[in-house]
């Protein structure tokens, strides 16, 4: 399981990074707003949990939070942040995060959240392929040998299947 975290503060970065380390997750840190929209971007499907500060440098974190949404509304994203009031925590939740913890907080309340939160955010497999022919159905896209098939000359339909019960 691989988390990324978005912090420029080192010493809370290296903190949760070392316990989640230590809990059997593999870490990746960003100190500032651009290098984490990246590191999220360039990695969406290989991440189970996005820890996300608000106030960066390079980049917000709302803005970060609006943009790996555009592209994934499935991982989870908990803010970590100094903002405090009320306000703030609805901002962020509507922002599109799944979750919002002030600092300071304590490190088995964040591990306990992430837990949560991947039991109720199972990474669902949404790209399917056969041969050189491969169909992402929750962004819409087919592509053929690696090349992105004409909108207008495709059609993706999804099916859901239900376990008997």
């Amino acid at each position: 399981m691989r988390i990324l975290i978005v912090e420029d503060e080192t010493s809370i970065a290296n903190f949760i990074r070392d316990g989640l380390t230590e809990e059997g997750f593999a870490v990746d840190v960003a100190d500032n707003g651009k290098k984490g929209l990246q590191l999220a971007l360039d990695n969406l499907a290989e991440y189970d949990v996005i820890l996300l500060d608000w106030m960066l440098p390079g980049l917000n974190g709302i803005e970060i939070c609006r943009s790996i949404r555009r592209e994934n509304e499935i991982i989870p994203i908990i803010f970590l942040t100094a903002k405090d009031t009320v306000d703030d925590a609805v901002f962020g939740l509507e922002a599109g995060a799944n979750d919002y913890i002030r600092k300071p907080f304590s490190f088995e309340e964040l591990l306990a959240r992430i837990r949560v939160l991947m039991r109720s955010h199972q990474q669902v497999t949404t790209e399917f392929g056969a041969g050189d022919i491969r169909m992402d159905v929750e962004r819409h896209i087919v592509s053929k040998e690696g090349k992105t098939v004409d909108p207008h000359a495709k059609r993706i339909c999804t099916v859901r299947i239900s376990p008997s019960q």
